[in-house]
């Protein structure tokens, strides 16, 4: 009864007039700037922080939610139409979303990220309503040795996705690895590997390395090929809807999705992005069905799971938010901000102090994901019309977005010179052959890896056996060894390199 009365109360401050216009243009916004190559929700919701000041704290908290999830959704628009993830979680939907665009499915693709995100941002809300304050236990018992744990499970699912060869995916990691290095030591405070460059003592940026690699690398690699033999998709373009196949390929998918989406979005520390990698992992273990595309080469539920399981993990990452205080991502350390600037303080007492707040919020995230489902699905004719646009117009234009989005991240210069350097690197993966996911999970694990794995040696005083005698982390890492052993067995390696034979 407690949570029917909660809800009811959230439903009625999230339906007043101000607080479903707010709704709305923070869903548009965020579609709109995830739609823009190079410009995502975290550099919008911290331009636009300092214009919350004006507005009560819940109607400013339901906007720059709706941003947040507005770009997840708009993220994977660009993915799929022009091959550029708007966010980190939607490089995996990259990976089979334009191939369809390539094969003239570009709608299908999709509407079924729009179905699998409604769908899981649904459950999302639901678990994040109900399940809330038991939740937090399970991320209460995770320490640092069970999430150095977690990240090493997650770099081995990097691992399995990665198309092409084992030793070129580990290649990749372990460049990512080392990229993350760069910066300042946690402990010391001392700057490493900044080749005496101030603006490298806070390492690279993410936004920078990803716009790079998967931006300029795609635009050069596409230059560089005789203008006759440039990605057309438009001609391609056949049915906008998915039919009656697609919809039961995908429905097991975004079940599937979801389910892990729930799971690893509580925990704090990128559970979002896990949640995408993990499910794309997934699907490809379960393999493509007889008449199904094989995965990397389109497949629809390569696009329907990560994209359900993304969602799901972006609505239960307000979990750590809301209950502990705790961010678990860059857009969630802004809604602290946000937050403070209201002199609301995040954490358990948010639920008891300020309950119009706590339950208007998650009341308006299913509006929020109503109202995306509403606005995007017929637009998908509209940002199909994106690939009629000849590509010597579209590349300068993504070029520029790309700047302003990097630019305006830390109004640095410096930013677009690290882009564009890593625009001649992702050129080079492409004529190598070399898959890019895996040196960004690399890249985005690799500092909280290090930093996790140093808190739990200082705590056990330098014993390594912390990591083998904790139950939880000897589980994930024992799933970790396992995956590996199933990964290196010769009949999976030779399905695996099947997979990943380029269609003629």
């Amino acid at each position: 009864m407690d949570l029917i009365s909660n809800l009811a109360l959230g439903f009625g401050v999230a339906f007043t007039p101000i607080n479903l216009a707010y709704a709305l243009v923070g869903c548009i916004l965020g579609t709109l700037i995830g739609v823009l190559p190079g410009i995502g929700p975290v550099a919008t919701i911290a331009m636009l922080l300092p214009a919350t000041y004006a507005l009560p704290p819940v109607s400013a908290l339901i906007m720059l939610a709706g941003i947040y999830y507005g770009a997840q959704y708009g993220g994977s628009t660009t993915a799929i139409l022009v091959n550029l993830p708007g966010e980190a979680s939607s490089v995996v939907t990259v990976i089979d979303g334009y191939q369809m665009a390539r094969k003239g499915r570009a709608g299908p693709a999709l509407a079924s990220a729009g179905i699998g995100s409604f769908f899981a941002g649904t459950v999302g809300t639901i678990i994040l309503a109900a399940f809330a304050p038991p939740l937090t236990e399970v991320a209460f018992k995770f320490g640092p040795a069970e999430y150095f744990a977690l990240m090493v499970l997650g770099l081995i699912g990097a691992v399995v996705l990665a198309s092409g060869s084992l030793v070129k995916a580990i290649g990749m990691i372990l460049l990512g690895l080392l990229l993350g290095l760069i910066g300042t030591d946690v402990n010391s405070g001392v700057a490493r590997f900044s080749l005496g460059q101030p603006e490298l003592t806070d390492g690279i940026g993410i936004v920078a390395l990803a716009m790079g690699i998967f931006g300029y690398g795609e635009i050069i690699a596409n230059l560089a090929q005789p203008e006759s033999e440039r990605e057309v998709f438009a001609s391609k373009v056949k049915g906008i809807l998915p039919t009656m196949q697609d919809i039961k390929a995908i429905t097991p998918a975004i079940l599937r999705g979801t389910t892990l989406g729930s799971m690893l979005g509580i925990l704090p520390g990128g559970g979002a992005l896990l949640a995408a990698f993990a499910a794309y992992a997934l699907e490809k273990k379960l393999g493509a069905k007889p008449g199904e595309v094989p995965f990397g080469q389109g497949n629809i539920r390569g696009v329907a799971a990560p994209e359900s399981a993304n969602n799901a993990g972006a609505q239960t990452s307000f979990i750590p938010l809301l209950t502990l205080g705790i961010p678990p991502n860059a857009v969630m350390a802004l809604m602290v901000g946000a937050m403070t600037i209201h002199n609301i303080q995040p954490g358990p007492q948010v639920m008891t102090s300020n309950p119009e707040l706590f339950w208007g919020l998650i009341a308006s995230m299913w509006l929020g994901n109503a109202m995306l489902l509403i606005l995007n699905l017929p637009l998908i004719g509209i940002w199909i019309k994106l690939l009629t646009v000849p590509y010597r117009y579209l590349f300068p234009a993504i070029v520029l977005f790309c700047a302003i989005g990097v630019y305006s991240t830390n109004n640095n210069v410096f930013d677009i010179w690290i882009v564009g350097v890593f625009g001649f690197v992702g050129y080079l993966f492409y004529k190598l052959g070399c898959e890019p996911a895996p040196l960004l999970l690399g890249f985005i694990l690799g500092p909280m890896m290090e930093e996790n794995l140093r808190r739990a040696l200082l705590l056990s005083r330098g014993d390594w056996s912390v990591f083998v005698t904790r139950p939880l982390s000897a589980t994930l890492l024992g799933l970790a060894v396992l995956m590996l052993i199933i990964v290196l067995l010769p009949a999976v390696k030779s399905k695996r390199q099947e997979a990943f034979v380029d269609p003629d």
